[in-house]
């Protein structure tokens, strides 16, 4: 009890800036969350929340990134990460679009619409576009979108189509009125990682802000846990 008491203390009393470079749709989804509990627990915190950029970035080595969350596992050795959720990809579409309606198939999903690519590096295609390929199957790709949240305001008033992680698409789905709709083609879940630098291993906010952090982003894929532990 002491030993918790103690780090009760030292949490009331921690005055620190944590720098946290997040995909858009997560700070979205779980950071609300992270902030509420980091402020019950150390109100003196600072949660500093920045954009993903186009090209990688060395912020993290330099000490001005403290944890990075995306689906992208690292591949630098001194970057540590760990697997937190993974999450069935969906696609969303307006109401009343041409494939709500009838038996949803590969070749029905590539030409009845046209697609958005969400790619902050501009890219026009992704690894749904190797699979379809190998089906004989082209979809047209029209634009892409630096964000999640970007390519979801084009789709109200539209026949476009975007492919995204499906609680990121239900949730902002209900707050546009879209149509979320799986995808008819087998693809494999995407991942989502927390990272950070190796100097951090052993330091215990940092350890503390992970654990919450982790707790959080769970969010996206609640049953994550109990499949892992069985």
């Amino acid at each position: 009890m002491r030993a918790v008491a103690d780090e009760r203390g030292v949490l009331s009393a921690l005055e620190r800036t944590f720098t946290l470079r997040w995909q858009d749709t997560l700070v979205d989804a779980c950071g609300p969350d992270l902030l509420a509990k980091v402020r019950a627990e150390a109100p003196g915190v600072q949660l500093r929340f920045v954009a993903e950029t186009s090209t990688d970035t060395p912020e993290m080595r330099r000490g001005e990134v403290d944890l990075e969350s995306n689906a992208n596992e690292p591949a630098s050795p001194e970057i540590r990460s760990q697997r937190v959720a993974e999450a069935r990809l969906a696609f969303a579409v307006r109401a009343g679009h041409r494939l709500t309606r009838g038996r949803l198939t590969p070749e029905r999903f590539a030409t009845e619409a046209d697609h958005i690519v969400v790619s902050r590096r501009g890219r026009m295609r992704d690894p749904l576009d190797e699979l379809l390929a190998g089906m004989d199957l082209k979809r047209r790709v029209v634009m892409t979108a630096p964000t999640v949240s970007t390519a979801l305001r084009f789709l109200p008033g539209s026949d476009l189509a975007v492919v995204i992680p499906e609680p990121t698409a239900r949730e902002a789905g209900a707050e546009l009125g879209l149509v979320v709709l799986p995808l008819p083609i087998d693809i494999p879940l995407v991942p989502l990682y927390l990272s950070w630098h190796q100097r951090y291993d052993n330091d215990r906010a940092h350890i503390w802000l992970r654990g919450l952090a982790r707790d959080a982003l769970r969010r996206v894929d609640p049953s994550w846990a109990a499949r892992r532990s069985h």
